[in-house]
């Protein structure tokens, strides 16, 4: 079983880091390279070869926090 906060405590947002965008534990990784880079189809062994900071369980964090991103209901007139 995932530890769904652990995971989402990997995601920071700081004031003036990249934007105040999502990043990766601090770091100047955006959450948003990582997802754009998977949408490419870029694996995510690739991913950690070209972010050697990198973790797995980085990369998980990032789909977890998209999904709960987009996981809203929309109410329909």
């Amino acid at each position: 079983m995932v530890d769904r906060a652990a995971l989402l405590k990997r995601i920071t947002q700081t004031p003036g880091k990249c934007g105040g965008r999502p990043c990766i534990r601090d770091m100047r990784i955006r959450v948003v390279d990582i997802l754009e880079t998977l949408a490419e189809g870029g694996t995510a062994s690739e991913i950690l070869e070209d972010f050697p900071d990198l973790e797995a369980a980085d990369i998980q964090a990032c789909l977890l926090y998209a999904a709960m991103r987009i996981d809203f209901p929309r109410l329909v007139a």
